[in-house]
C-alpha cells in the first residue's frame, strides 16, 4: 500500500490514483491546499503498483536536449494570445488538424482553480493557452489519453515536468508514436488553496470573467501585467507588484516537492520543453521585439520531427551557459522562502490571505542582494 513518508517525495501528479487497479486511492487536499494520494487500506489488494510506477520515487536519468531553438509563431495574433512565442498553439493546432486531441491546463468555470482538460476543436483550445500559476489537477486525464491512443488517435499532452512524468508512469514506459508530450519549463507550482482565497478577496464578491497572469498587451512581454476581469471592472497591475505573483516568484507558496524536484535536467521524459527565452536580447538581439519568444528544447526524435513540421520562425542555438542564462529552471531547483513554514502554519486561521501575504512575502536582505546580483548579470 502507498505510504507517503515525506511530502517532498510526492509531486501530486495523480498517476497512482489513476492507475490503481482496485481504485482505492483518492487525491486529497491537505492543510496547505496541495493534493496527495490517500489509500483505503480495506480496499487495497497490496499489489504495489502505485509505488512501482511513482515517478518521484523512480526518476529517469538526466539528459541534454538533442536540438535547441529560439522560436516564435509567424501568426502575430496567435503569438499575442500566448505567454511567450506562441509555439504551443502551433503544435496544438497541427494536432487538431490531424484529428488529434490536445490536453492542457485550463481554469475551472469559477476561476478558483485549474484543471487539465481535452480539446478536440479549435474553439476548445483557447482555455489551454497561456500560463496558469496554480497547480492543476489531472483527474482522469492520463486514463483518457491512454484510451484515445488505443483508438489510434493522436494525442498532444502538455503540462509541468512532473505531470509529463506522471503520464509516462501511467503508461508504464510505453511511448506510442501517436503521443507527443510537451512540458513547460517550471519554476514551481503554487497552492490552489492560496489561489482560491486570493481570487475571492481580489474579486470582492464580483463575478470573475477572466484571469491573465502574463498580460503583455499593455507593457510588453518582459514587463507583463497580472489582470483580473470581473463584472465590476478590471484590475490590472504590473505582475511584480501583485502580492500573489510576488509570493510565487519569492518561492513562498510552492509545493514541498518543488524544492526537491526530481524532474530537472530533462528527467521528465518530455518530447519538447517550452520556456520563455528571457535571455534572448543577450544572445539573439535581432530576434527580440518584446512581444514574446520561446526557448524550445527538442529532447527526442519525436519532438524534433513535430517541431520541424510546425513551421515556426526559429533560429538554432547551442546548449551553453549563455543560452540558459535566466532559464536556470531546467537545471536548478528553487530554494524555499525562509518564512514558508510560518506562512502555511498561519494560513488556515488567517482572516485575510492578502494581509498574510503582505506580512510574509517581503524579501529578506539576503534575498534582495541575490536578486540584485541576478539582475546585474542578466543585463
Amino acid at each position: 500500500m502507498l505510504s507517503l513518508r515525506d511530502k517532498r517525495d510526492c509531486c501530486g501528479c495523480g498517476a497512482c490514483a489513476q492507475r490503481c487497479p482496485a481504485k482505492c486511492i483518492r487525491m486529497t487536499e491537505d492543510a496547505e491546499g496541495f493534493r496527495y494520494p490517500v489509500a483505503d487500506a480495506d480496499a487495497c489488494t497490496g499489489c504495489g503498483l502505485c509505488e512501482r510506477i511513482c515517478p518521484g520515487l523512480h526518476p529517469s536519468a538526466p539528459h541534454d536536449p538533442l536540438r535547441l531553438f529560439a522560436a516564435r509563431n509567424r501568426d502575430e495574433a496567435a503569438r499575442a494570445a500566448g505567454s511567450s512565442g506562441g509555439v504551443f498553439s502551433l503544435l496544438a493546432r497541427r494536432t487538431l488538424r490531424e484529428g488529434g486531441v490536445v490536453f492542457g491546463a485550463a481554469f475551472v468555470p469559477t476561476w478558483g482553480g485549474v484543471s487539465h482538460r481535452r480539446a478536440e476543436k479549435e474553439e476548445e483550445l483557447q482555455p489551454l493557452l497561456k500560463s496558469k500559476y496554480v497547480q492543476s489537477d489531472t483527474d482522469g486525464c492520463y486514463a483518457e489519453a491512454a484510451a484515445l491512443l488505443r483508438e489510434g488517435r493522436r494525442v498532444l499532452f502538455s503540462g509541468t515536468p512532473c505531470q509529463i512524468a506522471g503520464l509516462h508512469a501511467f503508461l508504464r514506459g510505453e511511448r506510442p508514436e501517436r503521443l507527443l508530450t510537451v512540458e513547460c519549463l517550471c519554476h514551481g507550482v503554487p497552492s490552489p488553496a492560496v489561489w482560491r482565497r486570493y481570487t475571492e478577496e481580489t474579486a470582492g464578491g464580483r463575478r470573475i470573467l477572466g484571469v491573465d497572469f502574463r498580460d503583455k498587451s499593455r507593457s510588453g512581454w518582459r514587463r507583463y501585467d497580472f489582470t483580473v476581469r470581473t463584472d465590476g471592472g478590471e484590475r490590472r497591475v504590473p505582475a511584480r507588484e501583485d502580492l500573489y505573483m510576488r509570493a510565487f516568484l519569492a518561492e513562498l507558496t510552492l509545493r514541498p516537492s518543488c524544492y526537491a524536484c526530481p524532474f530537472k535536467s530533462g528527467r521528465s521524459g518530455s518530447d519538447i520543453t517550452l520556456a520563455d527565452f528571457w535571455n534572448i536580447r543577450n544572445v539573439l538581439p535581432a530576434f527580440d521585439d518584446d512581444r514574446g519568444a520561446s526557448l524550445v528544447l527538442l529532447n527526442t526524435p519525436q519532438g524534433v520531427r513535430h517541431f520541424e513540421e510546425a513551421d515556426a520562425e526559429c533560429r538554432p542555438l547551442p546548449w551553453d551557459d549563455r543560452v540558459r542564462g535566466r532559464n536556470g529552471g531546467f537545471l536548478e531547483r528553487v530554494e524555499p522562502h525562509p518564512r514558508r513554514e510560518e506562512f502555511f502554519r498561519e494560513l488556515p486561521r488567517a482572516a485575510s490571505v492578502t494581509e498574510l501575504l503582505k506580512r510574509t512575502v517581503k524579501p529578506t536582505p539576503g534575498q534582495r542582494l541575490v536578486r540584485k546580483f541576478r539582475r546585474l548579470i542578466a543585463r
